[in-house]
């Protein structure tokens, strides 16, 4: 599971460096193998290679005449691309990718249990807050089903 957030720096070539907490289980579980995309909050998804491979399935299953699903496929399968940290642990970010989610040099890596999030640090910052607020002005909000039983 990974979880937490970690703030990295991403060097001029546009690498970073997975947290020395990840790294020892992503080499021996997953050869050091990952699958970078985008995700539809303008950041992006870092997944093992092996837990992307079950979303792809997923995501190719989809139905092709369904607009939604075309578009998420687009999306998601269409910018995925596979990285591979070197020997010191790091992985490139490829520039379109970077591009796509605004990197530049500070990022917020989140662990969201299978996968990462990767997200420009000012950016994270500004839309945690803005759904932190959200939830303290917004009483109606209702929670899905799935969540009503969830005691924290």
């Amino acid at each position: 599971m990974f979880r937490g957030v970690n703030n990295i720096s991403l060097d001029t070539k546009g690498r970073m460096a997975i947290p020395s907490k990840y790294r020892e289980h992503l080499r021996e579980e997953h050869e050091g193998q990952l699958v970078v995309t985008v995700d539809r909050d303008a950041c992006l998804l870092i997944y093992p290679h092996s837990e992307w491979e079950v979303i792809e399935h997923k995501l190719n299953r989809l139905p092709s005449f369904n607009r939604q699903a075309r578009r998420l496929q687009r999306l998601l399968v269409g910018h995925a691309t596979e990285v591979e940290m070197d020997g010191h642990g790091r992985v490139l970010l490829p520039g379109p990718l970077r591009e796509f989610a605004g990197l530049e040099r500070k990022v917020v890596m989140i662990g969201q249990g299978n996968k990462f999030e990767l997200w420009d640090e000012a950016r994270w910052k500004e839309q945690r807050d803005a759904w932190m607020q959200e939830e303290l002005d917004d009483d109606s909000l209702e929670l899905p089903a799935e969540l009503e039983s969830l005691s924290l």
